[in-house]
């Protein structure tokens, strides 16, 4: 299914009008808040009532309760996989939606659930928005979490076609581009992709646990990219690895023994450490597929340009304003704190042809810039 287009609006106008999303978390409030500024009409439950409250006030719904009783358009159960199913059965007794659909990060083992309590499969879409924060909770939301994300829809064979399209259009309003997968086939994507990641994040980060202040103080972008993600909630992760344990397991093995010949042969002092050179080797071929900005299939070859900035509110601002000036666009940044100096580096990736332009441009303008550094 394309993501793109107009396809499920009328006249410009969404025909998903209205829309219940039970669960008040980060990515509930988040789906609620892309949907609100879509001008759909958003309906918000959740267990906790500060959740709730504080979703609300964010503005990205009112709350449920309050509802006229009139079917929403769809209901997104935003619920960890193991309550998925049971929501699901309640929400489809009491007529909550005419579509129904989920964003939990597993689909496997909540489509057998599902289909075991009995639920109507023909309105049932599973769904996984691929977007999502360490942080959690409704104040962590954003609502462009999703935009250029895909967003992989999962139907079973009993699956009404005219569910999946009204599905696809949620994703579509929340900027995502809609992804028809098998259920299996997503697992074990979602395995390699996001959760074996955050599974060796957390490995290298629980290294630092008895790290000495020297080693921590020392600690650089390298240490922060790789260990950002083990920032996530522990109890919701090990729920979310215990639900897709089998394709996990399998890649995690497969890095293990990556991991495992590239010690042995550092530790044995090869004179040219060739299982290093190869694991290091394919990991740079892997990396330069993950898709880039606007779903190229390949990076880009970025330069990166050092600029030296002002640990101050407004300064990162006034540096984009400087490349806007100068005609040239900034792809992505980085930017490392100096520990103990009101000074950072800002990391500005940009295409080739600019950077000429762009480092002349900021030195005229006062910058300390680092070309080639």
């Amino acid at each position: 299914m394309d993501g793109g287009g107009d396809a499920g609006t009328h006249g410009g106008r969404p025909s998903v009008r209205r829309v219940a999303v039970l669960g008040a978390g980060l990515i509930g409030t988040s789906i609620a808040l892309a949907l609100r500024s879509r001008g759909v009409e958003v309906l918000l439950s959740d267990p906790d009532p500060a959740s709730l409250r504080l979703a609300c006030d964010l503005g990205a719904g009112t709350p449920l309760a309050d509802a006229d009783g009139r079917p929403a358009d769809v209901a997104v159960i935003a619920a960890p996989p193991a309550v998925v199913p049971r929501v699901l059965r309640e929400s489809q007794d009491r007529g909550l939606a005419h579509v129904y659909t989920d964003a939990a990060s597993v689909k496997a083992s909540v489509v057998a659930a599902a289909e075991a309590l009995g639920c109507d499969l023909a309105t049932f879409v599973p769904g996984h928005p691929m977007g999502g924060r360490e942080k959690r909770g409704p104040g962590a939301a954003r609502a462009d979490l999703f935009l250029g994300r895909s967003w992989a829809l999962c139907p079973t064979g009993k699956a009404d076609p005219g569910a999946v399209e009204r599905v696809a259009e949620v994703a579509r309003l929340c900027g995502a581009d809609p992804l028809v997968i098998d259920a299996a086939a997503h697992d074990r994507a979602v395995a390699l992709v996001s959760h074996v990641p955050h599974v060796a994040s957390s490995a290298v980060a629980a290294r630092l646990v008895g790290a000495g202040e020297d080693a921590l103080a020392l600690a650089g972008q390298g240490v922060r990219d790789v260990t950002r993600v083990a920032g996530g909630d522990p109890s919701l992760w090990t729920e979310i690895l215990t639900h897709n344990a089998a394709p996990v397991a399998e890649a995690l093995r497969a890095v293990a023994a990556d991991l495992a010949r590239a010690a042995d042969a550092l530790a044995a002092r090869q004179a040219r450490a060739e299982p290093v050179r190869d694991l290091l080797a394919r990991g740079r071929e892997g990396h330069g597929r993950i898709p880039g900005k606007h779903g190229e299939a390949t990076l880009p070859d970025y330069t990166v340009i050092p600029v030296v900035i002002p640990d101050e509110p407004g300064s990162l601002g006034r540096l984009f304003a400087a490349a806007a000036d100068a005609g040239v666009n900034i792809e992505d940044v980085r930017i490392e704190h100096t520990p103990g100096l009101p000074l950072g580096v800002a990391q500005l990736h940009v295409l080739p042809a600019g950077v000429d332009t762009l480092a002349r441009a900021l030195a005229a303008d006062g910058w300390s810039v680092h070309p080639g550094a």
